[in-house]
C-alpha cells in the first residue's frame, strides 16, 4: 500500500536535493551583476531565443486559444490528480511496467539507487531531467558507487565543469563556447588537443565521447515531459537525439516524474506538443518526440520503472492560489523574457528552478520561509504571464507568497501590520489640519535624499533600494490656493 497521500501537505526535506540556496537572492544577485561576461552570455542567449520563439508563435493564428486549452487541461488535472495518478498506475502496470511512489527526495533516491544496484550495474546514462536534479539523484548515485553520465550536451557541460545548471531548458546558458572548449580540454577523456571552439566541432567531440556510453551502459534514467493516464504512455521531447538513445538501447529504464506531469488523454498531447516547442526552443515541433508504454518484448528496455515523485507538490496543491505553479510544462519562456533573470542568471536563485517560475515554485515546494527572498526577485512587470504557454499568473502568485512571508514574519515577531500602522498615522494626520500642513512642509526635506533615497535613514532607505523616491512639488496645493 502506498505511503503517499495527496492532500496531506509536506514540504521537500532539507539537506537533500537542489531547491534551497546557500544565501538569499539579493546577495547572490549582486555577485552575478558584477560578472560582465555572465551578463553578456545571458543577454545574447535570451535575446536569440525570444526572437526565434516570437517568430514561430506569430505563425499560429489560434495561439491564444491553444494557451487557454492548455490551462484548462492543467486545471482539470489538478482537480482530479489522485484519480488520474491511480489510472496511470493501472495502465503502466498493465503494459508491463512497475510504478513506485516516492513521498520525497530521500525516498525517490533510495528507490532509484536500489533499482540500479539490483541490475548489477555501476553506471547509468541520463536523459535531461529537472526532477532528478531537484532531488539530487546524481549525488545519491555517486554516494552509492554508481556513476551517472549526463547525455544532454548542456547537462554534460555542466557535469564536466562541476557546475550547476542555470536555465531550465539550456542549463549551460551562462557559458560561452570558449569556456566550453576549455572544459572539454580539461575534463573530457581522449579529446583532441587541437579542439576549436566552433559549435559543430564541440558537438562532434561530445558525440564521440557519449557514443561509448550509449553502447556500453545497460541502465538509463530519464524524466518525462508528459504521462498519459488513459494509456500509460510516457513522453520525452528533446532536440539532440540523446534521449532517443537512452530510451531505446538499455536493458532497464527508470523514469522519475513529478506527479503534476500527468495529462488525462492521448488527444490532450496535441495541445502541448504545439505549445511546448514554440514557447521553449522557438521550433514548430520538437526534433525528437519519444513515447513508450511499459515494455514491448524484444524491443527496447525489457524492464521499466516509473517513480512518481511528490516532494512538496501536495503542499503546492493545497494552496488554491499557488497551485497554478504545478501547471508548468518547463518551457522556460518566462525566464527568457524576465528582466531580472536576464541580468542575474539562474545561479542567483539558489534552486534548480530559476527565473519567475522558480520564484513561485521553489518556495512552495520547500515552504516559503526556506526561500523567503525568491518571491521578491521580480519587478512584477507581468512579462512572464504574457509569455507562459499555459497562462500561469505568476505575478499574482508572487504577491500571494510575499503576503504569506510578511504575515509569518509579523506573527513570529509579534508585530502589527506595517500597512495598518501607516494608515492609522495617515488618518490621524489628515484629521488634524495643522499637523497635515506641517507634514507637507516636512516632506520637502526628502529633496536632500536624492532620487534613490540614499540620504534616508533605515528602515526607510530599504524601500528605495529598488525604487525612485518621488520628488515633492515646490509648492503645496494649500500654498498655491492661498496665493490666488
Amino acid at each position: 500500500m502506498s505511503e503517499t497521500f495527496l492532500g496531506m501537505p509536506a514540504t521537500a526535506p532539507r539537506g537533500v536535493g537542489h531547491l534551497r540556496g546557500d544565501e538569499p537572492f539579493p546577495v547572490a544577485a549582486r555577485r552575478s551583476l558584477a560578472d560582465a561576461q555572465l551578463r553578456r552570455n545571458l543577454g545574447h542567449a535570451t535575446a536569440t531565443i525570444r526572437a526565434k520563439s516570437a517568430a514561430v508563435i506569430d505563425e499560429v493564428p489560434d495561439w491564444q486559444e491553444l494557451r487557454a486549452a492548455g490551462r484548462a487541461i492543467k486545471t482539470d488535472v489538478m482537480a482530479r490528480l489522485p484519480e488520474l495518478l491511480e489510472q496511470l498506475e493501472v495502465a503502466v502496470t498493465a503494459a508491463g511496467g512497475t510504478v513506485h511512489w516516492a513521498a520525497d527526495a530521500v525516498e525517490a533516491n533510495r528507490i532509484v539507487t536500489d533499482l540500479v544496484r539490483a541490475t548489477g550495474s555501476d553506471r547509468v546514462m541520463k536523459v535531461k531531467s529537472m526532477a532528478t536534479q531537484e532531488i539530487g539523484l546524481n549525488e545519491a548515485l555517486e554516494a552509492a558507487g554508481i556513476e551517472p553520465v549526463e547525455t544532454d550536451l548542456a547537462e554534460l557541460i555542466v557535469q564536466l565543469g562541476r557546475d550547476k545548471p542555470s536555465h531550465i531548458l539550456v542549463p549551460a546558458i551562462h557559458r560561452n563556447r570558449a569556456e566550453i572548449r576549455e572544459i572539454f580540454l580539461r575534463e573530457m577523456p581522449g579529446v583532441d588537443p587541437a579542439l576549436t571552439d566552433e559549435p559543430a566541432t564541440l558537438a562532434a567531440a561530445a558525440r564521440r565521447h557519449l557514443r561509448r556510453t550509449f553502447l556500453s551502459t545497460r541502465v538509463a534514467v530519464s524524466g518525462a515531459n508528459f504521462a498519459v493516464a488513459e494509456t500509460g504512455t510516457l513522453a520525452v521531447v528533446e532536440s539532440e537525439g540523446n534521449g532517443r538513445m537512452c530510451l531505446t538501447l538499455p536493458d532497464t529504464l527508470i523514469t522519475v516524474m513529478g506527479i503534476e506531469k500527468i495529462i488525462p488523454t492521448w488527444t490532450d498531447l496535441e495541445v502541448f506538443l504545439q505549445l511546448l516547442p514554440r514557447a521553449s526552443t522557438g521550433e514548430r515541433m520538437n526534433p525528437y518526440t519519444s513515447m513508450w508504454s511499459g515494455v514491448a518484448p524484444g524491443d527496447g528496455p525489457q524492464a521499466f520503472h516509473l517513480v512518481l515523485l511528490d516532494n512538496g507538490r501536495s503542499a503546492v496543491l493545497a494552496d488554491e492560489v499557488g497551485r497554478q505553479a504545478l501547471h508548468c510544462i518547463r518551457c522556460s519562456a518566462c525566464l527568457n523574457v524576465c528582466p531580472v533573470y536576464e541580468r542575474t542568471g539562474g545561479h542567483a536563485y539558489g534552486s534548480v528552478y530559476p527565473g519567475p517560475i522558480g520564484a513561485v515554485l521553489s518556495p512552495q515546494l520547500t515552504g516559503v520561509e526556506d526561500n523567503a527572498s525568491l518571491p521578491f526577485a521580480s519587478s512584477l512587470c507581468g512579462a512572464c504571464f504574457d509569455a507562459c504557454p499555459v497562462m500561469i499568473d505568476i505575478p499574482s502568485i508572487l504577491v500571494h507568497l510575499r503576503a504569506q512571508h510578511t504575515a509569518a514574519y509579523r506573527s513570529e515577531h509579534r508585530l502589527p501590520s506595517a500597512e495598518a500602522i501607516t494608515m492609522a498615522a495617515a488618518a490621524y494626520t489628515m484629521d488634524h489640519p495643522q499637523l497635515y500642513e506641517a507634514a507637507q512642509r516636512a516632506a520637502r526635506v526628502t529633496r536632500f535624499a536624492g532620487r534613490r533615497g540614499g540620504g534616508l535613514p533605515p528602515p526607510l532607505s530599504g524601500w528605495t533600494i529598488g525604487r525612485d523616491l518621488p520628488q515633492p512639488p515646490p509648492q503645496t496645493f494649500r500654498e498655491w490656493w492661498a496665493q490666488r
